[in-house]
């Protein structure tokens, strides 16, 4: 079977301070006194699952679940603190709000900074300008500072952007629950037009009857913990029947 994801056995620990530290030579003085208490939390805990090539995939789960933590993971932005993980193709992902945006900027800067970020040639970026824009129709905020844009608009020059060129795999959390009901409509149809082309989309949505409109199957994460991996509608009933766990 050919994968485009493979998760093994993946724990991902963070240390949280419990006090608070005014300095930095006060760090090392409680650090060499051993005063300095520090909690370990673990965001996931030894988990497995496989996403197969072409794939359309949620990740299910209550806030703070470890949903987005998986998304970094996968993405290269955390790295595992056990376990491995084997991603096969070029991953285009848009997993917080903003990123790879200076909000000093206007669109039309944003534009060009972003697609560099995301390894497109500037001659390249001009070939497909006005695709970017019409997509996200955005003309007459094209040279307003992205300061001034609302979280909706921000999703979606984002996923504009994101999506001009198919990815191999496509990552996308929550930021799509900012859009309007239309752009969230224009946004699930690319996605289904890239799925029919073989691209890997892995979703995080708090909606359900978005997650089983778009996604084939489904992974349920608890406080970290592997619950669930099966059918879309499978998992989404289980989750829904035990969301209070």
């Amino acid at each position: 079977m050919d994968y485009a994801v493979q998760i093994n056995d993946v724990s991902v620990k963070f240390n949280l301070a419990r006090e608070r530290v005014d300095s930095l030579k006060e760090y090392f003085v409680r650090l060499l006194k051993g005063s300095h208490k520090v909690d370990e939390f673990f965001a996931l805990k030894n988990v497995s699952f496989n996403i197969e090539k072409g794939d359309s995939f949620a990740l299910v789960g209550s806030n703070g679940s470890g949903k987005s933590t998986m998304l970094k993971v996968i993405s290269g932005i955390y790295k595992p603190t056990s376990g491995n993980l084997g991603v096969n193709g070029r991953i285009a992902p848009m997993i917080e709000l903003g990123a790879g945006f200076d909000m000093d900027l206007t669109a039309r800067e944003n534009v060009f900074l972003n697609g560099a970020v995301l390894g497109y040639s500037r001659d390249f970026m001009k070939q497909n300008f006005n695709a970017i824009i019409d997509f996200a129709e955005l003309w007459d905020f094209v040279d307003v500072p992205m300061k001034n844009f609302s979280s909706g608009m921000q999703a979606r020059l984002g996923f504009s952007i994101a999506t001009l060129v198919d990815p191999d795999i496509l990552i996308v959390d929550e930021i799509l629950s900012v859009g309007d009901a239309h752009f969230r409509g224009k946004c699930e149809a690319k996605m289904s037009e890239m799925k029919k082309k073989g691209v890997t989309l892995i979703l995080v949505s708090h909606s359900i009857n978005q997650i089983l409109s778009v996604c084939k199957n489904a992974v349920w994460i608890n406080k970290g913990n592997l619950m669930m991996v099966g059918t879309a509608e499978d998992v989404c009933n289980e989750y829904m029947k035990n969301k209070d766990l």
